[in-house]
């Protein structure tokens, strides 16, 4: 099973209107949570209240692919291969109180290049408080989409780094299941706490949706697998803020027994995935940092896939590593660099790559400006347009650095620029 992966960025002017804070209270440059942040998440996104409909929001992306040679085929439908620009999303937000102590973050995306809507990462969410032993708990339930959509850190996968990528230049054709391949076809229930501000811990289960579900709020159930049973998610993380500093270390993970395609009569294939994760930030009074790093082990039994003919090996192990440096200067350029390694058995029927081979590395650099982000304008303040600017540079792709497609292509050959612009509302 190998499913691409995403990362939509979010930050939503909802959140700034409740709070009354600029979104640099929030964020660094967003989605990158800092210590306010994650408090108001995992406070249920929700601080006062303000008029339902200053509840909603929007925002628009569009983009320019280059990649180093042209691609052999066309990047999608209606695009040729190489110098595309496109509408990437147009997304549109709630985020706030629904009713008592329940909050909601829920987004519906119109795909540019897949030309449809669909529903994005949604997160509902009980949030309330306590005392324990004297000291403050947080505690509250999580419905949601995606596993670590939830999560209140961007060293998980659901808001980890690269935050942005573009849907027309060739990626890695692995990936772990945690990584995006439950997004938005599964629904999950997790319970969580948070101690003394130090200890967060949750645990709870996911599931997929129906096909016929799946179809009406993604556009298109095809390969979706189906589920044998629940598959159990657990978080646990330490954190510390110490004045400017913020640090945390921690583990995640989730077991999953999946249906390949829906196909029932030859059993299951079973995903077992172990995180662990580590952030450093510091937020200084004109310029703040943040170091991220995660690294996932997922063991595959692959009995049914073996059986369809869809996977050459009965189990096989895969590993991925991401790290990630950024620095924000007064609140308004970003500068980030970053690493994402995937390696693991061969298997030339579930990978489908020249010699069977996950093995991928690549560098990423990338800068934003964010014009209003410290001054908002005076008239809207919750309007916050960011400029990124993205280089993806492969040392290998799918286990080769030359010839990956057996058509004389090179890893070189993928290397991507990226040009993003987005409008938020």
């Amino acid at each position: 099973m190998s499913l691409g992966v995403s990362h939509p960025a979010a930050a939503i002017p909802s959140f700034a209107r409740q709070t009354g804070m600029e979104c640099n209270a929030c964020h660094t440059v967003y989605p990158q949570l800092n210590s306010v942040g994650r408090e108001f998440k995992a406070s249920g996104y929700s601080e006062g209240d303000v008029p339902f409909f200053e509840k909603f929001s929007a925002w628009a992306q569009g983009s320019f692919t280059h990649t180093a040679k042209d691609q052999t085929d066309n990047a999608a439908d209606g695009y040729g291969t190489n110098d595309n620009w496109t509408v990437d999303q147009l997304s549109l937000f709630y985020g706030g109180k629904v009713v008592g102590k329940v909050g909601a973050f829920v987004q519906i995306t119109y795909d540019g290049v897949e030309k449809g809507w669909s529903w994005d990462n949604v997160d509902i969410r009980y949030a309330d408080s306590t005392t324990m032993n004297g000291k403050d708990l947080q505690y509250g339930v999580s419905i949601n989409n995606n596993p670590t959509v939830q999560d209140l850190f961007n060293s998980t996968p659901a808001w980890g780094f690269p935050f942005d990528g573009s849907a027309l230049a060739p990626g890695p054709a692995a990936a772990t299941l945690i990584e995006g391949g439950l997004g938005q076809i599964s629904y999950g229930v997790t319970a969580y706490g948070l101690y003394n501000d130090t200890l967060y811990a949750e645990a709870g289960f996911y599931h997929m949706l129906s096909r016929s579900l799946i179809g009406s709020l993604t556009g298109d159930a095809s390969g979706t697998p189906g589920s044998r049973g629940i598959a159990p998610y657990w978080r646990l993380a330490i954190q510390k803020d110490e004045g400017a500093n913020f640090f945390s270390v921690g583990t995640f993970g989730m077991a999953a027994s999946l249906y390949p395609d829906g196909h029932r009569f030859v059993g299951s294939d079973h995903y077992t995935d172990v995180g662990f994760d580590a952030t450093y930030q510091r937020i200084a009074d004109n310029y703040d940092v943040t170091a991220r790093a995660s690294l996932i082990f997922e063991n595959q039994r692959l009995d049914a896939s073996h059986a369809l003919g869809d996977a050459d090996n009965v189990s096989n192990t895969l590993h991925s590593f991401n790290t990630s440096v950024s620095y924000t200067y007064d609140h308004t350029y970003g500068a980030t660099l970053g690493m994402v390694r995937i390696s693991g058995d061969p298997d030339p029927a579930l990978y489908g790559t020249l010699k069977g081979s996950p093995n991928s590395t690549e560098f990423i650099v990338e800068g934003d400006w964010l014009p209003f982000h410290k001054k908002p304008l005076g008239a809207y303040p919750w309007f916050n347009p960011k400029l990124t600017l993205q280089y993806v540079a492969y040392a290998s792709m799918d286990g080769q650095t030359n010839n990956v497609d057996g058509m004389g292509r090179h890893a070189s050959d993928n290397n991507t620029l990226f040009v993003l612009t987005t409008l938020t509302f």
